[in-house]
């Protein structure tokens, strides 16, 4: 799409055009109640040049992705996250080699126990790839901390989770635990290993960057959000 306006401008939380609302793909008024992030978003449409590029706007696709899938029903949506929890990464270890094992514990075990202390629950540890529950308790307590979060907040958490494969590592960065690269690299850790061990192709290291990106394009909207101390949403 070619650029066709030439001032944006935020008023009360709406994204305008030379005057005129932005709206969403589901065709609602993109209004954004927390204020520095209705400026990014706004300086997203300002930054585009003769042509409109999505991928250089991706606080507006969250923004979007909140306003017409996650506010209508936030609960639903937070459900589909927590089925992270059952098959969490950071407990599935690596029988061999010792060498893997030993990164493995030295970068998983203190993001596990932080979870442990912070939420008060425990972790089935699993060697190999065979699926084992995680204790129902703490599956409880860890889906209670997305419950709280709001339609802003999940869209963020939503690709931290999906791209890292981890629901602990979700919440430490949620929580200002984890910096955004460090918990990029520790969910990517085997991938990392292998590649120190044997190199990587360019084709992995395009696909890395992909996902890197998106990772840290989203734990920057959720610093945004969390920036303005909102309340949790109903």
């Amino acid at each position: 799409m070619k650029r066709f306006y030439k001032t944006v401008t935020v008023e009360k939380g709406a994204i305008l055009l030379d005057g005129r609302p932005v709206k969403t793909p589901a065709r609602a008024p993109l209004v954004i109640s927390i204020d520095a992030l209705a400026e990014a978003v706004a300086q997203e449409w300002r930054d585009q040049g003769v042509d409109i590029d999505p991928q250089s706007m991706p606080f507006t696709g969250l923004s979007n992705a909140t306003l017409d899938h996650i506010m209508p029903d936030p609960l639903s949506f937070a459900h589909g996250l927590a089925a992270f929890g059952e098959s969490e990464l950071l407990c599935y270890r690596a029988e061999e080699p010792f060498a893997l094992v030993a990164r493995q514990n030295q970068d998983w075990n203190p993001i596990l126990g932080w979870a442990q202390t912070r939420y008060d629950v425990s972790f089935q540890l699993v060697r190999g790839i065979m699926h084992q529950p995680q204790p129902a308790e703490t599956l409880d307590r860890l889906n209670a901390r997305l419950f709280e979060c709001t339609a802003f907040e999940l869209a963020a958490l939503n690709p931290i989770v999906t791209i890292s494969g981890s629901l602990v590592i979700a919440l430490a960065v949620l929580e200002g635990e984890m910096e955004p690269q460090v918990a990029f690299d520790t969910a990517h850790l085997d991938e990392l290993w292998q590649a120190e061990q044997w190199g990587e192709d360019d084709f992995a290291l395009q696909a890395r960057a992909v996902r890197q990106r998106d990772f840290l394009n989203a734990c920057d909207f959720l610093s945004l959000v969390r920036s303005s101390g909102s309340g949790h949403l109903s």
